[in-house]
């Protein structure tokens, strides 16, 4: 280890990270001044990383959950030779700079993911521990490993409160995953304060409980560092925690160790103080102490030998293992779906979307292989279990996840599974528990991942189990969020098309809200409805001529809508919005050919009214749910809520 290099560069990563923080007038200052040796360590030594090829499959992630220190990763991304440069560390924070308040995935090169969100980068360090072990177990042979790297991230104390650490680490320590190891950057500080106000449980008595790896160590001894990184490296059954105490903003001579310099600028005159106590020269802005450069310089040497390496011996395994290679090359490209053999209904069939969504995913999983997921221990009414294994911590080949009854980490933790790149992953619970993991959602949404979320039981008619589990909001919640598809299909048919799209959406997360109720396949009147459903919306039945009216509905009530338009004398054309944010973005022109100017549009979805009040003509022709459901078997809801075909003819 280059000790005099590391000294160097923690000098550099402090002065950088307060300069920055300065310039913006605003940010986090604590952290990247408080955990400088470790950054250094990590870049500079430990890691398997090559900037020149900041893509490369088999590198080690990092993780930085702590995400408003992002100063610290933004420094060493500089340091490390990503592409950044001073000018853009003097940008911190300023519009359009490629140095956002918090690390944004797909903005910067080398940023992993997308933190901030406390104990979020957490749970997508398990997901993409997880994805290496799975990757691994499929693709290394006795004779080559192509995929061997760790998943590194870095936590603090708010990480350590928030519930969705407690329920990721729980499934990590029970999966195993010993590639996974977490630095605790334990400083005892947050913004109000000492941590003793609110926090003061043990840690290490809790991880240790979770059955994982845990060492204590000093935030500023780089040797000992190291060494606890190889005794974590030598355990592999159990992932890894080590215990750094720390000072945030070490080098601030009267604000280290206290919650003024957590979310704060150090001010001129402490800055002045902390270039004198740490030996920076007085006007040295931006200072980059000399054996930096050299220090991350021999790294990259030392990187680029590793990289060379690794792609010989990528290319050896390819040449001795072609229909390996075939399927690497398919697992790191986007699906290909033509080749799925999708189940067949007929007009008249009777089946609950969530097991139509249930066979095609039997279809689809079969064809494609890097298919992964599963369920918040809700399988068998999620309709997810695959034929291929339990991932297991004997068995990491498997591609059925269990997540247990953990609905945040599981959405943290398929965020990592998509990051980490090479598998395409899904999450399943019931649709009002997308409360729990809509924090999750976000992020994959903001990070443009292609997460695919089931979410059963749609809808008030859920019936017995009453309003606690009948959603009523949850679906205009989650098509709300910017870039989140929605997609609620009216039967088994358009069930396989919303897979479809799903799977070729490769730039955003897709949520399909999937009945419990068995709901009749009916006839389409547009024979090319399986293209024109890709933007949102097609038509089911149609009228000679201009129609009076027009019935727009979603999911089973679209059968409904069928059945009153038959009831009634009245030219009545019905619609089935697939999803209401696809179709709205789609030309005049195509609205005008679903949604005739001029014609009176009636809405009828068995969810809250906000947002159909743009499609609808008025607030009278929206037949809605506004409150809370009610327990009773379903077609007494149904009725309660006067989801009937007499109440649409009544509203035409």
């Amino acid at each position: 280890m280059d000790s005099k290099g590391i000294t160097a560069a923690s000098l550099s990563i402090r002065a950088l990270s307060m300069d920055g923080v300065q310039a913006a007038n605003s940010g986090h200052p604590g952290l990247p001044m408080g955990c400088a040796e470790l950054g250094a360590v990590l870049y500079g030594d430990v890691m398997k990383h090559f900037p020149s090829a900041p893509g490369w499959v088999d590198r080690d992630r990092f993780v930085l959950s702590a995400g408003h220190g992002s100063m610290l990763l933004y420094s060493l991304l500089y340091l490390s030779g990503y592409g950044l440069t001073i000018d853009d560390l003097k940008k911190f924070r300023q519009f359009g700079s490629l140095t956002p308040g918090h690390p944004e995935y797909g903005h910067t090169v080398g940023v992993e993911t997308t933190t901030g969100p406390l104990g979020a980068g957490f749970s997508n360090a398990v997901g993409m521990a997880a994805a290496e072990a799975h990757l691994a177990a499929k693709f290394n042979t006795a004779e080559h490993t192509v995929v061997d790297h760790y998943t590194y991230a870095l936590s603090g104390d708010g990480c350590m409160m928030e519930g969705i650490t407690s329920e990721a680490a729980s499934l990590a320590g029970h999966l195993k995953l010993g590639k996974l190891i977490v630095f605790y950057d334990s400083n005892s500080i947050t913004i109000e304060g000492n941590t003793s106000l609110a926090f003061s449980e043990d840690v290490a008595a809790r991880f240790n409980a979770y059955d994982w790896h845990v060492q204590k160590g000093d935030m500023y001894d780089p040797e000992n560092i190291v060494r606890l990184i190889e005794n974590a490296k030598g355990e592999t059954e159990k992932p890894s925690l080590i215990i750094l105490k720390s000072v945030i903003g070490k080098g601030s001579p009267h604000k280290a160790g206290t919650a003024g310099v957590h979310g704060a600028p150090l001010g001129i005159e402490e800055i002045k103080a902390a270039r004198k106590s740490l030996g920076i020269p007085e006007n040295a802005s931006f200072y980059v102490a000399p054996g930096t450069k050299e220090f991350f310089e021999a790294k990259r040497v030392r990187a680029a030998s590793d990289y060379k390496k690794w792609q010989e011996t990528f290319s050896a395994w390819s040449e001795k293992n072609p229909d390996l290679r075939k399927e690497w090359d398919m697992f790191f490209n986007d699906p290909d779906v033509t080749a799925v053999s999708w189940p067949k209904y007929s007009v008249g069939d009777s089946i609950a979307t969530r097991k139509a969504s249930g066979a095609a995913l039997k279809a689809v999983s079969s064809i494609i292989g890097n298919l992964v997921g599963g369920s918040a221990d809700l399988a068998p009414s999620n309709n997810t279990a695959m034929d291929f294994g339990d991932f297991t911590a004997d068995n990491r080949a498997g591609r059925t996840f269990h997540f247990g009854v953990r609905e945040h980490a599981m959405g943290g933790i398929t965020n990592g599974i998509a990051l980490h790149g090479g598998l395409v992953p899904f999450c399943a619970t019931f649709l009002v528990f997308s409360d729990y993991m809509r924090p999750a959602m976000r992020l994959a949404s903001l990070m443009k991942l292609p997460v695919i979320y089931l979410m059963t039981h749609d809808s008030v008619f859920v019936g017995e189990d009453g309003p606690t589990h009948q959603p009523v909001e949850h679906v205009t919640a989650l098509r709300i969020i910017p870039g989140m598809v929605v997609l609620r299909p009216a039967d088994a048919e358009e069930t396989n098309a919303a897979w479809e799209m799903a799977l070729t959406s490769r730039e955003n997360p897709t949520t399909l809200a999937l009945t419990r109720q068995g709901l009749k396949v009916f006839q389409k009147a547009d024979k090319n409805w399986k293209e024109t459903i890709r933007k949102g919306a097609y038509i089911v039945k149609d009228t000679d001529g201009t129609p009076d009216t027009v019935i727009v509905a979603t999911g089973s009530e679209v059968g409904t809508a069928l059945e009153a338009a038959e009831m009634t004398d009245k030219k009545v054309r019905v619609v089935s919005m697939m999803s209401r944010e696809l179709f709205l973005q789609q030309d005049a022109a195509f609205k005008d050919s679903i949604l005739p100017e001029g014609v009176r549009t009636v809405v009828v979805e068995a969810g809250v009214r906000t947002g159909w009040e743009g499609i609808a003509s008025s607030g009278e022709d929206i037949l809605s749910i506004d409150t809370f459901g009610t327990s009773a078997p379903y077609k007494d809801v149904v009725k309660y809520f006067g989801f009937t075909p007499d109440t649409i003819v009544k509203m035409l």
